[in-house]
């Protein structure tokens, strides 16, 4: 493995990490937990920065690099995501949209593989990536609300702001499918011309 890759396999380990620090029963104080939480989330994507950039810097730019990165950064944002859909923040529904999203892109990335093609990230990929980091991080801001026991009418808008901004993630999301499916078909027709 590369040093791009290591630190994309640091994100991979984060994801269990940061679930259990969100539901397990942990003998710290609400504020330990709180903050153990962003600087889990915060490093995390660290490494979603510092990886490419060991990527370009120490030209390690690889075909598995460009699909172990989209694979790291979609296991850390489905556990955040499954964490805030257990504890109530996101709805159900709208998890299982991204979560088919991501099983189509792994789909049609397998297809591009076969014929020889590696298909990495794309730039709707990358804003539906920005969408899912900022309703995070407001879902995980709500949490740590709660936790800390802030004002219900606090609460409450926050909430609102979290399901609004995952509204849209999912909107980015739906729509980068089609953009990756476009691409799928675009290099299907191009090699098989």
């Amino acid at each position: 493995m590369s040093l791009a890759d290591k630190i994309t396999f640091l994100r991979i380990a984060l994801a269990p990490v940061f679930f259990a620090v969100y539901f397990l029963p942990i003998p710290l104080p609400a504020g330990w937990v709180v903050a153990l939480l962003w600087v889990i989330a915060v490093i995390a994507e660290l490494t979603d920065m510092f990886d490419g950039m060991a990527a370009r810097r120490l030209n390690q730019a690889s075909d598995f690099g460009k699909l172990f990165d989209p694979f790291a950064d979609t296991l850390m944002q489905l556990t955040a995501f499954l964490c805030f859909v257990v504890d109530g923040i996101f709805p159900a529904a709208l998890f299982l949209v991204v979560l088919y999203r991501e099983f189509g892109i792994l789909f049609i990335r397998n297809l591009m593989l076969k014929k020889g093609i590696t298909l990495g990230a794309r730039i709707s990929g990358k804003i539906k990536t920005v969408a899912y980091i900022i309703a995070a991080a407001i879902a995980l801001f709500y949490s740590s609300l709660c936790r800390l026991g802030a004002p219900e009418s606090l609460q409450s808008a926050v909430k609102i702001a979290a399901f609004a901004v995952f509204c849209i993630s999912v909107l980015f999301s739906a729509l980068s499918f089609f953009d990756y499916l476009s691409a799928y078909r675009a290099a299907n027709k191009e090699k098989n011309t």
